[in-house]
């Protein structure tokens, strides 16, 4: 995992012939390897859609007995904290303090959508979104 690492919420459509290798994240997302986010709006470009970039992130902490544990609770905390209305996340950034006896990581990751249409429709994300 980089910064720029690109998340997919599970079920998210993407256009033909694009099938990016992905390695489950948590129970709802999988992130795609090997890829940073200005090449993988490239790619979703050159398809005729688009990748929009959302305002709103979501940072949250965890803590691990090794930095990696550490790292993937915080970042399976932050992106349950992606509304439910959009299917991609963009990492932008980790932080790790070490502690006598644990780790502390602090992600934070940014909301993304991927879709055919250029305008963001105000969905309503009613409970649990």
């Amino acid at each position: 995992m980089n910064l720029h690492s690109v998340f997919l919420r599970k079920g998210c459509i993407l256009p033909n012939r694009l099938d990016p290798l992905q390695e489950s994240v948590g129970d709802d997302w999988t992130m795609v390897e090997e890829i940073a986010a200005s090449a993988f709006d490239a790619v979703i470009r050159q398809s005729g859609w688009h990748f929009i970039w959302v305002h709103g992130s979501s940072a949250r902490r965890g803590f691990g007995t090794t930095r990696e544990n550490a790292t993937s609770r915080a970042l399976t905390h932050a992106l349950k904290g992606i509304a439910g209305r959009f299917n991609a996340a963009e990492l932008d950034s980790v932080q790790v303090a070490k502690y006598p006896g644990f780790y502390m990581a602090q992600v934070a990751v940014e909301p993304r959508q991927i879709q055919q249409h250029t305008s963001l429709e105000m969905l309503d994300e009613g409970p649990g979104s």
